[in-house]
């Protein structure tokens, strides 16, 4: 029976404590919509752009990288995230986003 108890206590640590390593999300204080690429009105080109993003401690966005989506899209959705801004943390994170359009 204690080892049950031993087992049990540590399942529920590893559990707690991975939810509790996860950053909370940082919510964005600024963005701006990316342009609409004339090729890609041309092509009536629709979707999302999936990059991940890396936020220094200070809210800018530090680094991207283009996960998917149509490649005629993409560079009109990194210029814009580029300019993003989140809110201040104590250090850098890292999100996946999509762009819309």
């Amino acid at each position: 029976m204690p080892r049950l108890k031993h087992i049990l206590l540590c399942i529920v640590l590893l559990i707690g404590g991975a939810s509790a390593a996860e950053p909370p999300e940082r919510k964005i204080t600024y963005h701006e919509d990316p342009d609409y690429p004339e090729l890609a009105r041309k092509m009536n080109l629709h979707g999302t752009v999936k990059l991940k993003i890396w936020i220094s401690p200070e809210g800018t966005v530090r680094r991207l990288e283009y996960i998917g989506g149509h490649p005629v899209l993409a560079e009109s959705a990194l210029k814009a995230v580029k300019g993003w801004h989140y809110e201040a943390a104590t250090k850098e994170s890292n999100t996946i986003i999509g762009v819309k359009f």
